[in-house]
């Protein structure tokens, strides 16, 4: 009798141990981080803006997340793009060293900070987008955001095991149109998505809970606009972790 009860306390052990851990697997679902490289005078760029588009619509419901940095060294051929920032374009350039892949291009689709893609072909997006989501996140972060007037309070919890991990939050605007008198897309009115606007970085060295402020864009308003916030590994450019504000 005492063999029988030893062997349940074993199995009723082994049971509780299982079930934490396949909750903790449940609770770092999969996710993918598409971060489209983009540009007003590039003509290849609107393709790929209406496709990511067509993406964040399709999977609203899941755990997909579209952001559309413009970048600016296409401004000196003939047209300055209005959402253009040299900071994005230093991002692009920090995934190419991450990558090993040189030189850098529009438009191209970093995938959860691991894969790259040309961002006008579906086929290939949809497949790094299956795979990504296929694989559980390496850090869990939760996001509470207070706003008075055009200041936004963000108070952030991130739980990884990365140890130079950091948090970045992206102030987006989730559509707009722009008329381009000159460059490549001459004469034409473009449609732009999940454009980030801002992009600010929280050293997680310190403590990885805490609270940040945000300074927000003078056009803000709920309706139009989202913040997006991912843990990414400094070391790797890997993304851990995403979630709504």
């Amino acid at each position: 009798m005492k063999k029988i009860k030893l062997l349940t306390g074993f199995l009723m052990l082994f049971l509780l141990v299982g079930n934490g851990v396949f909750g903790q697997n449940t609770d770092k679902k999969g996710f993918a981080l598409l971060e489209l490289y983009t540009s007003e005078g590039c003509s290849s760029c609107p393709p790929a803006d209406e496709l990511l588009a067509k993406i964040q619509n399709e999977y609203r419901d899941k755990n997909v997340y579209v952001l559309a940095y413009h970048v600016d060294y296409w401004d000196k051929q003939g047209w300055k793009d209005i959402f253009s920032n040299a900071d994005y374009t230093k991002r692009q350039y920090d995934y190419a060293q991450f990558m090993g892949k040189e030189p850098i291009y529009t438009p191209q689709v970093i995938i959860n900070g691991k894969s790259d893609y040309i961002g006008s072909q579906e086929t290939s997006l949809r497949n790094g987008i299956k795979s990504a989501l296929s694989k559980s996140a390496l850090a869990n972060l939760s996001l509470e955001t207070v706003q008075n007037s055009n200041i936004l309070s963000v108070q952030y919890n991130v739980e990884s095991s990365s140890k130079n991990s950091r948090l970045l939050l992206a102030v987006v605007q989730k559509e707009a149109k722009s008329n381009v008198r000159r460059g490549e897309n001459a004469n034409r009115v473009l449609s732009h998505y999940q454009i980030v606007r801002q992009l600010q970085t929280v050293n997680l060295n310190k403590g990885k809970k805490g609270t940040t402020t945000i300074y927000l864009p003078k056009n803000y308003n709920v309706q139009g606009f989202e913040v997006i916030g991912f843990v990414q590994d400094a070391d790797s450019g890997v993304i851990l972790g995403v979630k709504r504000g």
